[in-house]
């Protein structure tokens, strides 16, 4: 007895979806938190009747966000993190983000109160990592924000708890590391942080993170890459597209909640670009960026800035 062929492999192989030959698309390697602030949205908008919206939100809730660590005691949300990941077969996205004085006294101001508790915390965090492996993005702004003059910190001490951080996480098996170089739009000579970037340990990183909570497009920002790769012994970067998809804004205060803003390429290893190693979604859309625009602290979920991003996304 002939057995009969599903509808949709039916209607692959008339129109040519399947083929001899063919090979299968490679899952994504990126692990999607399914208990994420945008899942628990989703939910909540749909028992509510608030189909549309939750649709929308499952445009965040549905792909893989960086889990941030920016407080003390990294250890058991690294580990969970990284076992879960591994236990899907994903990798996890994990950001470092607890340098002294960090973000210059600004909105997300804080970080570990010496640079020996630095240290510590990072061979916590580097310990918890274990041998499941994860991409680490080292102390975003920490770089840039030097080079374009903060004084609350003294340079040479910053970038060796920089390069410390890097060493540490290159010893974990399957890590791989990218330190923050800023954007594009920041300090737009890309030369300019070249010297920084070296004194922090970029040599020994796999490349340098770019763009990240930030709108600069994945051109611009990709053109900085390159640019910064020629200066860097052909050094790699990857890019935060959480929030590029409708590029910068052109109004005041263009880095705090802007408006009119859109989610961008979902995570991906698929690139056009042998030096750009991924597009992540590495600031967590939906999350403020501080206390502007009517928004929460910083690193606080506002759903209706969420709803925002997703409405204005490209399908």
């Amino acid at each position: 007895m002939p057995i009969p062929v599903p509808r949709a492999l039916l209607a692959a192989l008339l129109t040519g979806g399947l083929c001899a030959g063919a090979t299968r698309d490679v899952p994504e390697p990126f692990w999607t938190d399914p208990d994420s602030q945008a899942a628990h949205q989703a939910a909540e908008w749909r028992a509510a009747g608030r189909t549309a919206d939750a649709a929308l939100m499952d445009r965040i809730a549905g792909r893989p966000v960086a889990e941030w660590l920016n407080g003390p005691d990294p250890g058991p949300v690294v580990r969970a993190r990284t076992t879960a990941a591994a236990r899907a077969g994903r990798t996890a996205v994990l950001v470092a983000y607890y340098i002294p004085n960090r973000d210059c006294g600004q909105y997300s101001l804080g970080g570990a109160p010496t640079g020996a508790d630095y240290r510590a915390w990072i061979d916590e965090f580097a310990t918890a990592l274990g041998d499941r492996g994860a991409y680490v993005i080292v102390e975003p702004d920490a770089v840039a924000q030097v080079v374009a003059g903060c004084t609350r910190v003294v340079a040479n001490d910053r970038y060796a708890l920089l390069a410390h951080a890097v060493d540490r996480f290159k010893q974990q098996p399957h890590t791989r590391v990218y330190l923050d170089a800023g954007n594009s739009g920041w300090i737009p000579e890309a030369w300019r942080l070249v010297d920084a970037l070296k004194a922090s340990g970029v040599a020994r990183a796999d490349g340098v993170a770019l763009n990240v909570s930030n709108f600069q497009t994945s051109r611009a920002s990709s053109t900085y890459g390159d640019e910064l790769s020629k200066d860097l012994a052909g050094k790699h970067y990857v890019i935060d597209t959480s929030r590029n998809g409708n590029g910068p804004y052109t109004g005041t205060d263009v880095w705090c909640n802007p408006p009119g803003r859109a989610l961008g390429t979902p995570p991906t290893t698929r690139t056009d670009n042998p030096l750009l190693d991924a597009y992540l979604w590495i600031k967590r859309p939906g999350e403020s960026d501080g206390t502007c625009r009517g928004g929460p602290a910083a690193g606080r979920w506002w759903p209706s800035y969420a709803l925002e991003l997703a409405r204005n996304a490209r399908p």
